[in-house]
């Protein structure tokens, strides 16, 4: 009858370690850095060579890149931009790509003005196998941007610059807007732009909840148009409360380092925001 009561008398003790070694290990899991799918707008180091941009990003420690069509690739590409490749200069690009142990989903498009302008982004973006454009499309463009996103099976990710831009864009109810009725219309938010439009990024993130592509990734001195770009941690954003609410909302896009201050070299400021929102967990 001892052995039998000491047995079952330490059972809840032995529960009770075993939970407390549960509880840790969850706290653990809680706390670890977070497996945000982080990349880097290329526009960020837009005075370099393509192959030049690549090996920047490979060295800040990104799996993704995001291409622009007005980017001057220079290097063996000479003077084509991006939207001038050829099918045989793709090919050129994924070799680049694979060499740095990079991928490219999304590439921002902001030369198209008709539909064959329109026609030959997607087939660039079928050729390089990116996933979707971003970009701000003309309100009369919209239906048929959305028909040749279904078309090509490349989605459209409405980028929003600021107000003072001139962005229809700029507010996050525009862009619900454009989304309503083409199914092949989601968003790419952007942190310092909506900062710089005086509207509240965490509030921007919900109203956008469900159709958040990618995220583009800044910080600023100011919540107001004439605002600076600053390293990431530095400025007004609140970046704690950013990755709460992604994680909130089960986000699994790309957030890509958009880095628009000291553009001869800004490496150091890229590569330390890669590290420090990286590291942040929900």
């Amino acid at each position: 009858m001892v052995k039998k009561y000491w047995v079952f008398a330490g059972l809840p003790i032995l529960l009770l370690g075993l939970a407390g070694m549960i509880k840790n290990t969850s706290d653990e899991f809680s706390l670890k850095k977070s497996d945000w799918n982080i990349g880097v707008a290329l526009y960020s180091f837009n005075r370099f060579p393509f192959a030049t941009t690549l090996e920047k990003a490979e060295t800040a420690g990104v799996k993704y890149v995001e291409g622009f069509d007005f980017h001057k690739l220079g290097g063996d590409f000479g003077d084509k931009t991006m939207t001038d490749l050829s099918p045989s200069d793709a090919g050129t690009v994924k070799k680049l790509l694979k060499k740095n142990g990079l991928k490219m989903k999304s590439m921002y498009v902001g030369k198209a003005q008709n539909e064959a302008d329109w026609r030959k982004a997607f087939v660039l973006a079928k050729a390089l196998k990116i996933q979707y454009l971003v970009t701000e499309p003309k309100r009369e463009h919209w239906d048929m941007v959305d028909q040749l996103a279904g078309e090509f099976k490349i989605k459209i990710a409405l980028h929003q610059h600021s107000k003072e831009a001139g962005s229809i864009y700029w507010h996050p109810d525009s862009v619900l807007s454009a989304i309503k009725n083409h199914p092949n219309f989601g968003a790419c938010g952007d942190l310092g732009h909506w900062t710089r439009s005086g509207l509240n990024p965490i509030e921007s993130l919900k109203k956008l909840e469900g159709h958040l592509i990618s995220l583009h990734l800044k910080d600023l001195d100011g919540n107001k148009q004439t605002a600076k770009d600053v390293m990431v941690g530095e400025g007004v954003i609140d970046f704690e409360a950013v990755v709460k609410e992604l994680d909130r909302q089960g986000f699994d896009g790309e957030v890509y380092v958009e880095c628009e201050h000291k553009m001869e070299d800004n490496l150091e400021d890229v590569t330390h925001a890669v590290s420090y929102f990286g590291n942040l967990s929900p």
